[in-house]
């Protein structure tokens, strides 16, 4: 990837965010987070799938899904620096991207399941959000949308609906 991305800096950064102005989600147990941020990634593979009949721009849909990577990975206490590393990237299907992002999301839900019969959920959890963001980036990439910019201004967009907070 072209761009470089300072990953424990937008972590911290989208920690703040969270705080400030997602109090609702933020306040919750960490596994209605994690069920929450699953239930977004299914939203925006629909996102993808509708094409050009979608309202919301697919520019707007990857920067969502990376700050949602981000918070997902709070979440989980999940180094995204150190796990890039660790994990071993899933293969990018060339031929039908949204198969990937497909199976990423799907297996972050599966996680996100094995949470109610008290199964093991990071060892998926982690490398499908690692996944979702890589094809998040791979694909901001090849549009050309510069995600460092575009997060800091949705985010910008993200506070000015919270009208009661400062900063």
């Amino acid at each position: 990837m072209s761009q470089q991305y300072d990953f424990l800096a937008m972590q911290k950064a989208q920690f703040r965010h969270d705080q400030g102005n997602h109090s609702d989600i933020i306040c919750l147990p960490k596994s209605d987070r994690l069920k929450h941020y699953g239930l977004h990634f299914a939203k925006y593979v629909g996102r993808f799938a509708r094409g050009g009949t979608e309202t919301k721009s697919a520019d707007r849909t990857l920067v969502d899904m990376a700050l949602v990577c981000l918070s997902a990975a709070n979440a989980l206490h999940q180094s995204i620096q150190e796990d890039m590393v660790n994990f071993p990237q899933n293969p990018f299907d060339q031929l039908d991207p949204l198969r990937s992002l497909a199976d990423a999301a799907g297996r972050f839900a599966d996680a996100c399941e094995k949470i109610d019969h008290l199964e093991d959920f990071l060892s998926i959890a982690r490398p499908a959000n690692l996944d979702v963001l890589n094809w998040t980036l791979r694909t901001a990439t090849e549009r050309g949308l510069d995600l460092n910019v575009a997060i800091a201004e949705r985010r910008r967009e993200l506070v000015a609906r919270q009208f009661y907070v400062e900063g």
